[in-house]
């Protein structure tokens, strides 16, 4: 099924990663082609792929009142990883697996807020729940800046048994949590083949898969709120688990073309 990938970084992200069949790539009419536009089109059509001018009506309706920038890419649905495969490429890299589990998160921007972290901070892959979870849409996409496409991806149909299996590789897995049975994520040894574990925006992690868990971890806080949004949970998260790793990987950032 077609799916409409809208925004510049990313479209551009998409037509870098590769991992889709590109069908079209629609351009405002209005729409100078000039940098990051420039880089989009040549892309596009050094891969052959069709390129249209046509009116903004158009592709508002297209990107289904998303923030397309005047750039949208008909493509094919994402093309998710496994889990075998994901520690494999962590196996290759001759690195301890690096994970991050997602337990029934719907919402897009926060699920791309979190796969844009993801990537920064290097996960070998992310494992979701495959029912009452949001997949790779064109809205987490565009939430990830066009990260998720970078990204190997696995949907699951029973995360319990797939964290069981991961044990078996001798992964750790730390659930973000809240309560008196947490520990301060300060004070846990997270430099180890590892899986963070996040759960959905208003519960929380189900019983099942906290029970399953490793360890239970929460983030100090000494404001006045009681919680933080998932997204910055993760965030937070992710970076402390990469610091633990020593930066693994690490390389200064290159300047973007906004």
């Amino acid at each position: 099924m077609a799916e409409y990938i809208y925004g510049r970084w990313p479209v551009l992200e998409a037509l870098r990663a590769n991992n889709r069949q590109f069908q079209q790539l629609l351009l405002v009419e209005t729409i100078e082609e000039k940098g990051i536009v420039q880089e989009i089109t040549s892309l596009a059509n050094a891969k052959n792929i069709n390129v249209r001018r046509v009116p903004k009506r158009i592709v508002d309706d297209l990107a289904r009142e998303g923030n397309h920038q005047g750039v949208l890419l008909r493509t094919s649905g994402y093309r998710y990883s496994d889990v075998e495969s994901i520690l494999e490429y962590a196996r290759q890299r001759n690195e301890r697996p690096f994970l991050l589990l997602l337990d029934l998160l719907k919402d897009p921007q926060n699920v791309g807020v979190v796969l844009r972290i993801a990537d920064a901070v290097g996960v070998h892959g992310v494992i979701i729940q495959e029912r009452r979870s949001v997949g790779i849409t064109p809205a987490v996409v565009a939430a990830s800046s066009g990260a998720s496409e970078h990204l190997k991806i696995a949907q699951v149909n029973n995360l319990v048994n797939t964290m069981k299996r991961l044990k078996e590789e001798e992964i750790w897995l730390v659930g973000l949590d809240i309560g008196p049975d947490t520990k301060p994520i300060d004070q846990v040894d997270l430099n180890m083949g590892i899986g963070l574990v996040l759960g959905s925006e208003g519960e929380g992690i189900r019983r099942l898969v906290r029970e399953t868990c490793d360890l239970l971890a929460t983030l100090p806080m000494r404001g006045h709120v009681e919680s933080l949004n998932v997204a910055t949970v993760g965030s937070i998260a992710l970076y402390a688990a990469w610091q633990a790793r020593g930066w693994e990987g690490w390389h200064p950032p290159t300047p973007t073309d906004t």
